[in-house]
């Protein structure tokens, strides 16, 4: 049986294969027109965007089982500038609500720290505290299938700084990282290992925003995406914003790597799975851009196709990008309009192609400023493919 942890190493293998250093080819990208707006003439009608040897997975529907092993992916090619938040029945699922869940009558979080100092936050006490925090991206560090790329949502969401819970707790000099845990899954898996926690830096935790999260798109968290409290990383991976969480502690700075950074290590870029938890870079996304939706339209010049994708991740956010169809081909800069003014969600893009000819053309995106970390789209991770009937 092939893993998901195998796929997402041949995908990286393969892509990385095809990689070529694009600092020459698109340094002359970086000045563009200003936006103006488009006439994109009349819709014929879609064109379905694939990724050979891809296994297409239906939308809103639960798969692969039960626990660690349940997925439910986002449909992407609906998204438009009106309906930008991921309703909470459409967010993906990476990881189902443990069954052991529904047993817990009142639920608390302990919190520890290194002077045995422990007390207990009540989700009472989050709920009254919790203020609106903001729409932000989440994405699976295993979003690997290219037939959707859906273990990808954003979704507005209210609770509480971590840091605030931490202040209640008093310094210790020792004090270097915090392990966040969630209640563990009570069924196995073929191919993750058991155990939710991550550990964090302690200086990071204020510049990361970290917050734990009790409700979502307006109301209270569901089971499937961590209720009764989520914590959540603005700018991280998935793995790392632990569901059902129920255990803070302080740590110092030998602190143990836990199973779960050991086996997303890949997925989060790492160089090795190292046995101290001070030893993993950030989990954090890089700016990313994939297309999404293919349109055919007829315009006064003939047949013409709107592409029409998604920008996300970064520190910041980029207001141009880049597009090719072929690895020989050369790139095409555009701007993104309106400029995106925050990286904590995603955008969206559209660019104007004519075709030269029937047949399958792979769409690749970069950002013409190199200074820009993009290791996913440097490797050709989110490369998509259309086939083109007719021009």
């Amino acid at each position: 049986m092939t893993t998901r942890r195998q796929v997402l190493g041949g995908l990286a293998a393969a892509s990385a294969a095809a990689f070529v250093d694009r600092g020459p080819a698109l340094a002359h990208l970086l000045d563009l027109q200003p936006c103006t707006s488009e006439d994109w003439g009349t819709l014929l009608g879609t064109v379905p965007l694939f990724r050979t040897g891809a296994q297409v997975q239906p939308f809103a529907v639960k798969l692969g089982g039960r626990g660690l092993d349940a997925r439910l992916v986002t449909d992407l090619s609906r998204l438009d500038r009106d309906h930008l938040i991921t309703p909470t029945a459409l967010a993906f699922i990476r990881t189902e609500s443990p069954i052991g869940l529904t047993r817990q009558k009142e639920w608390s979080v302990k919190v520890s720290g290194l002077a045995d100092e422990t007390s207990s936050l009540t989700l009472s006490d989050l709920t009254r505290r919790a203020r609106p925090m903001g729409a932000h991206l989440l994405e699976c560090s295993g979003n690997n299938n290219p037939a959707n790329f859906g273990l990808m949502s954003v979704c507005e969401w209210e609770g509480v700084l971590l840091s605030d819970v931490l202040s209640r707790l008093r310094k210790s000099d020792d004090a270097a990282s915090v392990v966040v845990s969630g209640m563990d899954p009570d069924e196995r898996s073929a191919d993750s290992i058991a155990g939710a926690s991550w550990v964090f830096a302690l200086p990071s935790i204020d510049r990361l925003g970290a917050f734990l999260a009790v409700r979502m798109n307006g109301e209270p968290l569901a089971p499937d995406h961590g209720a009764p409290i989520r914590l959540v990383v603005p700018g991280w991976y998935g793995c790392t914003w632990i569901k059902w969480v129920n255990d803070i502690r302080v740590a110092g700075a030998d602190e143990p790597a836990t199973s779960q950074m050991k086996e997303f290590a890949g997925r989060t870029h790492q160089n090795a799975r190292h046995d101290l938890a001070r030893d993993y870079t950030p989990a954090d996304i890089q700016v990313a851009a994939t297309p999404v939706r293919i349109e055919k339209r007829r315009s006064q010049k003939g047949v013409e196709y709107r592409i029409i994708g998604l920008v996300w991740g970064g520190e910041k956010p980029v207001d141009r990008l880049a597009i090719r169809f072929n690895a020989k081909d050369q790139w095409f800069p555009f701007s993104i309009c309106p400029a995106p003014t925050s990286s904590k969600t995603w955008s969206l893009w559209e660019h104007r192609w004519r075709p030269s000819a029937p047949g399958v053309y792979d769409i690749s995106l970069a950002v013409p400023d190199r200074a820009v970390p993009q290791r996913r789209l440097d490797s050709g991770y989110y490369m998509r493919q259309v086939k083109i009937e007719d021009i």
